[in-house]
């Protein structure tokens, strides 16, 4: 049995290799554990490592290195590639002052965290370490360990920090979000519209504005200034598929697919808007006329990547029309200039014998889609690490900033995501390949960087600094939270399902986001999370390096 003694406990890279994945497997297996509903879910990969590491398991310290890295490499970039068309088509209106609220988290929290090295005892790199902890930021203490061993300081303690913080960071950010729900206002849900003021909406009009009828509906268009989609026209007993051209006529029954934001003004402007739900999961579009219907069709043709919708004149040559885009969970608004990306869903409303023609055009083979683009992957993680590698002067600073490999991926990742197809290049990977991606590399840094920091762990916890760890990170995970979060409420009277997502991203905290998820009815929480979690990570990532390098030097 020597040789099985010396593959599992004889430090070389292929035991490396094999001790950080069977520290994935019991990590991975503990998270299905739950208490009160609630699990630490990937994050005892991590103390599994820890575990192991106190007791004497050691790997090749170069290898478990590189795994640590690659993972967080592997982890960032999937992220900012998953969320990148999603976040530059919601960075606007109410996007942007959720970000410009996430960002108000961050600056309070920091301040916070300065604040408490005045009357703890704790210095500043083991409260960035803390804050990472409390703000359960794995990305943002590898900046701070890359900052320090710049500096050529010691960076295991921030990482003990950070281990002993993390559980109540997840729990805390809960308790904040329980006490802010207390807070608001139990009619606050109702005052918007389900999906946010800048999703799209759709809803049914009748023409009985004498200033629009017999116009064309491209001067009704340019008239109002909103955009729209109008994808039937039912009049006098008959349907038609409308083009720009066509003319409304009084009593015209419209279906128009627009934003949530605009239902108000094109009420104005065309007459008068019907009631009922057309939002719903359940309802049978091919129900609603005998000689149309509305299918959904995969982007799947890369000639068809990079395209606007105009280009494929798809109206004129198939008489249909393009209603709505599904990209990144989201439903973009077909206009004319919308630029089609391969992974697209898009849905075409037409006759039946017109649509195979559409779908052969634009691809609608999920076999293609299934097929790893590789290389726009390896493009986009040197991109990103050269990114991370280029030094930012500061002034007043006596080192460069770099945001490193925390930072640089997750950047190079969105600007893939949302402009690759701009320069018809192929970004899109499958939700299940991207999940697995980020997972994989989560997984792998936790376990490394748990490897490493076990050996001091338990012996940190013992002594006085532990104990002061513990509690600097449940004040930072609760109280600027609930500071922030009754800030947006009442000030900026942002809904509590977004403000709670906003406040998890700006956490970096999923699990208290699935929290939120169940505390209300629509998914403002997520499309608040998925809007701000980039430019937050990117934040904290950057914000804990300058502070490091200000007060560490």
């Amino acid at each position: 049995m020597d040789w099985l003694k010396e593959f599992l406990l004889s430090p070389s890279p292929t035991q490396a290799v094999v001790l950080l994945f069977l520290l994935m497997l019991v990590g991975l297996s503990l998270s299905r554990i739950k208490f009160r509903g609630v699990s630490l879910g990937v994050t005892w990969v991590f103390f599994a490592g820890i575990v192991a590491g106190h007791f004497g398991l050691t790997a090749d310290t170069a290898a478990v290195r590189f795994a640590q890295n690659f993972g967080l490499v592997l982890f960032v970039y999937a992220l900012g590639l998953q969320v990148g068309p999603g976040f530059i088509n919601s960075f606007r209106k109410g996007g942007l002052s959720l970000n410009m609220l996430g960002l108000l988290s961050i600056f309070v929290s920091t301040v916070m965290a300065l604040l408490l090295t005045l009357v703890t005892p704790v210095g500043v790199a083991d409260m960035m370490g803390v804050l990472c902890g409390a703000s359960t930021n794995t990305p943002a203490l590898g900046a701070v360990q890359q900052t320090l061993a710049q500096m050529g300081l010691p960076e295991t303690s921030p990482a003990l920090a950070t281990a002993l913080a993390y559980p109540f960071g997840v729990v805390g950010v809960m308790v904040a979000i329980m006490i802010l729900k207390r807070m608001s206002s139990k009619t606050q849900e109702h005052d918007r519209l389900s999906g946010g003021e800048d999703e799209t909406f759709i809803a049914t009009f009748d023409v009985l504005n004498p200033a629009v009828i017999g116009k064309t509906i491209e001067e009704v268009a340019d008239m109002s200034g909103e955009r729209f989609i109008i994808s039937r026209v039912w009049r006098n007993h008959s349907v038609v598929i409308p083009s720009s051209d066509t003319l409304l006529q009084e009593g015209d029954r419209c279906l128009v697919i627009t934003k949530v934001r605009d239902i108000n003004h094109l009420t104005a402007v065309l007459g008068r808007r019907e009631e009922g739900d057309w939002n719903r999961d359940d309802i049978d579009w091919n129900a609603m006329d005998r000689h149309f219907v509305s299918q959904p069709v995969l982007v799947t043709n890369k000639e068809i990547n990079g395209k606007r919708l105009s280009e494929l004149k798809l109206r004129n040559r198939y008489g249909v029309n393009v209603t709505r885009v599904f990209r990144g969970g989201m439903a973009l608004l077909a206009t004319p200039d919308l630029m089609l990306q391969v992974g697209d869903r898009v849905v075409v409303v037409g006759k039946d014998a017109s649509l195979p023609a559409v779908a052969e055009e634009l691809g609608d083979t999920v076999k293609t889609l299934n097929e790893p683009n590789l290389i726009s992957i390896c493009l986009g993680i040197v991109i990103g690490l050269a990114i991370g590698a280029i030094p930012i002067f500061i002034p007043s600073m006596s080192a460069p900033v770099k945001i490193g490999i925390a930072g640089g991926p997750i950047i190079a990742g969105i600007l893939m995501g949302a402009y690759g197809p701009r320069i018809h290049m192929v970004t899109y990977t499958t939700e299940s390949a991207n999940l697995m991606l980020r997972r994989l590399g989560l997984s792998m840094y936790l376990a490394a960087l748990g490897l490493l920091s076990g050996p001091q762990f338990f012996e940190t916890v013992m002594r006085p600094e532990g104990l002061v760890w513990i509690l600097t990170g449940a004040f930072l995970a609760v109280v600027p939270v609930v500071l922030v979060g009754w800030l947006s409420m009442k000030v900026w009277h942002v809904d509590f399902g977004s403000t709670a997502g906003m406040l998890c991203a700006s956490m970096a905290n999923p699990m208290a986001l699935g929290y939120a998820d169940d505390l209300v009815s629509n998914d403002n929480p997520s499309l608040a999370y998925t809007t701000v979690y980039p430019l937050s990570m990117f934040a904290r990532v950057v914000v804990v390096q300058v502070v490091v390098i200000l007060f560490c030097m």
